[in-house]
Formats: C-alpha cells, structure tokens, sequence
C-alpha cells in the first residue's frame, strides 16, 4: 500500500477515515422529526380481521389516525413499545388495503391521505458532507425508515386497488400534493427514490387531469439541476418515469414534447454528474427519435455541440448514446448527419486515450451501422481514412492498432478502389509534407548559417574599431 501523503491527512485522520465518520453520523440523522413534544403512548386496537363487519370502516379510520404519530428514531431506544404497534398497524393497513374489497370509501379518502402526508411529506435536510459524491460516498439512509417504508407500500397498494376511484382521490392528491412528492426526489436515500418512483408514476396513469403538470414540473426541476443547481438525487428516477410517459405519446409528437427534448434533455448532457444518470437519459432521448425519426438530426447536432473536450469519461458515453441512435436511425437522416458525425468519429478514434479510441473503433463491430457506412463509403471513408492510417502507424496502443487494422480491411472491402485512390493520395500528401519540412529545416539552417556569419562580422568589426581606437590613444 503506497503512503498517504500530508496532504491527504485531516487532524490526524486520513481523508478515507473521516469520510466514514460522517456517513456513521449521517446514517443517524433524519428529516422526519420536528416539533416532536408530548408523545402519547400508543395503544394496540383491535384487529381489523376480529372486528364486526359494520365496525371495519369506523377501525380502519381510526388506525389512519393512530399512524399519524410520528417517533424519533435518532434515539432508537425511546418509545420502543409505540414505535412496534405503529409499525404492526401498519403492515395490517397494507394486508387489509391489498386483501379486502370495498374498503376505500370515499369517507376513508382524507384520512388516507392525511396518514401518507403526514408520514412522508417532510424538508429534507442538507446534506452533511458538503463534498458529496454518489459514486464514492455512502448516501444519508432515512432513519425512520422502518415505518415510512410501510407508508409508501401502503399508498401503492391504495393506488393499485381494484376500488380506488380517481374522481374522489382528485380532490386529496392535487397540484400541491404532487409539487410535494416531486420534492421527496431529492432523497439521499435510494430506497425511498425508488419507491417514490413507482408512486408519481401511477398517479401520472390515473390522474389525467395531472399529466401536464407532471411534466411541466418535472421539466422546471431539470433547468433547475442543468442551470443552477448542478445537484438533484432523483434525476435518473424522474428519467426512468419519463422514459416510459415518452413512450405513450400520440403522434405527431407536440411542439412541448419536442422543446423539452431540444431545450431540456439535450443540454443535460452538459452536466457533471452525467454517469449518474446517463442511461436513463439516453433511452429517453432514443425514444424521442423511434417516434419522431425527423428530429435525429437536431438531436445529433446537439450532440456534437455539447461534445465534452476534456472529460474522456463523458466521450466514452457520448459514443455509446451516438451507437444507441444509430442502431435506429434511418438511412435517409443518416445521409443528413454522416458528415459532421463522422469527422467527430475520426477524431475520437486519434484520441491518445485508449478507451475512447476503442469505443469509437467499436462501431464498426455493429452490423447495421456497417450497413450505412458501405451505402455511404464513399462520403465517409474520405473523412475516416487519414485518421485511420495515421494511427496504424503511430498509435501508442497495440489492442487500438489491431482494432485499426480490422476496420482499414472492412473498409478496404466495401471499395477497393476508391481505399487504393486515398493511399495513394495520402502518400503522396506526406511525402509532400515531408518534403515542406526538409524544405523548412533546410532554410533555418541557412538563416542558421546567416545568423552566424553576421554575428561573426559584427564582431569583427567591433574588433577593428577597437584596435583602430588603441592605435590613436598609443600615437598621442
């Protein structure tokens, strides 16, 4: 193990040592209580199974209530006894809510959902570790998670009954309810992201009324992440929800559906956190093209717009998303784009990094993209050959040579005759080439050579005239 360097260390702690002790902090904290004075002990009711038929609904609202009482759980050994009957009321809440038809009456619809904001409905914390990073830090775990997991499991359950009736819920699960779901999303916690995903997706199925607001929020969160933020945890929860919404959208697409591909998916390539999320993204964007193949073009060019300099991580994806495109892409927009995509290609297969050479090369492993390039050889060899050849010679790496080689054939192949034309024409470029650099070397030598022999006359002058000058002082 190589040594830690000074830098590395904080009051005695290496970085790595400290990090751990803030996610054991952090691991405690929760956001779920405030104002939590005068706790009534709880007292178990009777089960909803034992009870009269005529009794159930008068019970099962009571139950709602008797979850509303929330319990810190930074001290987990206070109010054990209540914290166990709410947790049991609550798996019964869900048995009884997925088991027993005709449950969901319309006077049980504000408690219900009384109980779910009550429980969920909280802000969120900042976080801790201001320093965050998802791909290496451990994230912040709800401490009450043992009871608001049993919450959102019962709110699906509400959501996926044969009885539940939109017409009534609408008056309980509206706008502001919706902004407050949306909020949760910034959960470090990804068990509750995941559940909340399945949630607004259901009521984004059921509530018609809601579908454009849905959207039109979900839309605002992003150019707050793209544009200010540069931090949201469910990102690539709200992309996997819009994945499936894009996927049910009648055609032709409407201008809003087209904007917010061009205005909001497309520059959140941009951000920093990208591989969090970046599949999601990509499948979001492939949908868009499967439904509407007219817009590949705008979206490859935005593409190449926002195409990382410096990030070879961010290159490795933007290739992969570009191969996705292509694997649907038709041969008439292919013909639109082939210029300006492939002279990023080019450049992408001369990068030194290996991995975002290798990616590009892989290209030619696809046998539908081969398919285009050999319907388009002759517009894309000319762009691909002289990076190719260069590479083949020069290329640090012997796997990116191989794969070089492999790909100079295949094009070789497809027309012979024009790939004989190119290595004649590039041949004959370099030798020119190197003939303007002897050319060039030959001529610094000269004035190399000119340099020297004025400097050198100079000086012989300097030496005349000094000479002369002693010769007058000795005459005097």
């Amino acid at each position: 193990m190589s040594a830690i360097s000074a830098a590395e260390k904080v009051d005695g702690f290496t970085r790595k040592s400290v990090r751990k002790a803030q996610k054991q902090k952090r691991s405690l904290g929760s956001s779920q209580f405030r104002n939590l004075s005068h706790l009534v002990e709880l007292s178990p009711l009777p089960q909803l199974k034992d009870a009269p038929r005529t009794e159930q609904q008068d019970l099962f609202c009571q139950k709602l209530q008797q979850c509303c009482m929330l319990f810190d759980f930074v001290e987990s050994v206070t109010d054990l006894k209540s914290k166990e009957i709410k947790r049991a009321t609550l798996n019964e809440l869900v048995d009884f809510v997925s088991t027993n038809r005709g449950v969901l009456v319309e006077a049980a619809y504000p408690e219900i959902t009384a109980m779910i904001s009550t429980n969920i409905f909280r802000t969120l914390p900042p976080s801790d570790n201001p320093d965050f990073d998802p791909e290496e830090d451990e994230p912040t775990l709800e401490a009450s998670w043992p009871h608001i997991q049993l919450v959102y499991e019962f709110f699906l359950r509400f959501l996926e009954s044969p009885d539940f009736q939109p017409s009534i819920a609408k008056r309980y699960i509206d706008q502001k309810f919706v902004l407050q779901l949306l909020e949760l999303f910034d959960s470090e916690d990804p068990r509750e992201r995941d559940f909340l995903k399945t949630v607004l997706h259901r009521i984004y199925g059921k509530f018609l009324g809601l579908r454009a607001f849905i959207r039109k929020q979900i839309n605002n969160t992003f150019l707050r992440f793209i544009y200010e933020t540069e931090h949201f945890n469910g990102v690539a929860e709200l992309l996997e929800i819009l994945g499936s919404i894009i996927n049910g959208f009648a055609l032709p697409l409407k201008a809003e559906h087209k904007q917010f591909l061009m205005k909001v998916l497309i520059p959140m390539h941009t951000v920093k956190g990208l591989a969090l999320f970046h599949a999601q993204l990509a499948y979001c964007v492939v949908q868009f093209l499967e439904k509407d193949p007219t817009l590949t073009e705008p979206v490859i060019r935005g593409l190449l717009k926002f195409w990382p300099k410096t990030c070879s991580q961010k290159e490795v994806m933007f290739l992969g998303e570009i191969e996705e495109i292509l694997d649907v892409i038709e041969p008439t927009q292919f013909k639109k784009i082939q210029e300006p995509l492939f002279k990023q290609i080019a450049k992408c297969v001369s990068n030194p990094h290996f991995q975002v050479a290798e990616r590009a090369l892989y290209f030619w492993n696809n046998e539908y993209i081969l398919s285009l390039i050999e319907e388009n050889i002759d517009k894309i060899l000319p762009i691909m050959f002289g990076s190719l050849y260069r590479i083949s010679k020069e290329h640090w790496n012997p796997t990116i040579v191989v794969l070089v080689y492999n790909v100079l054939k295949a094009l070789m192949e497809m027309n012979s005759t024009l790939f004989d034309e190119l290595t004649a024409s590039y041949k004959a470029e370099r030798q020119r080439d190197k003939k303007k650099e002897q050319e060039r070397e030959e001529l610094w030598r000269k004035l190399d050579k000119l340099r020297v022999k004025e400097a050198s006359g100079m000086l012989n002058n300097t030496h005349s005239l000094q000479n002369a000058h002693n010769s007058n002082t000795s005459a005097k």
